[in-house]
């Protein structure tokens, strides 16, 4: 059974755009903070964004604050990341988290102490 699936990734120049899904079941969309985690080649796992509906907040990474955009679409069970003047630096498996909403929901979804799906791979040329 399938809880998150995340897909979207692929190859894009240095500052080109993608937009990750990141489609979810209905009890974790309906309960649980949703977000990526990325990590790169030799690298440590890294926060990049994560929405809260119960707090109605949303988080980024430094990374990406003023490049990255995380949305909900309540219609379709998905969570979006949508990704602007992508850097060769930004190239990384991307992860979709999830842990249950709440005050620590993001703190949580992001190191990865929830639901981790499999990550799709996102390569950004110089």
């Amino acid at each position: 059974d399938v809880q998150l699936q995340a897909s979207g990734g692929g190859l894009v120049q240095a500052g080109g755009s993608l937009r990750l899904s990141c489609v979810a079941s209905e009890f974790i969309f309906a309960r649980y903070a949703i977000g990526w985690s990325r990590q790169a080649p030799g690298a440590g796992r890294e926060g990049v964004a994560c929405i809260s509906t119960s707090l109605n907040f949303t988080y980024y990474g430094d990374s990406a604050k003023g490049r990255f955009t995380i949305s909900k679409d309540n219609a379709r069970n998905t969570v979006y990341l949508q990704m602007n003047d992508l850097r060769p630096d930004d190239t990384a498996r991307y992860h979709c988290v999830a842990d249950v909403d709440g005050p620590y929901g993001c703190s949580n979804a992001l190191k990865a102490r929830g639901y981790w799906a499999q990550g799709t791979l996102v390569t950004v040329s110089s």
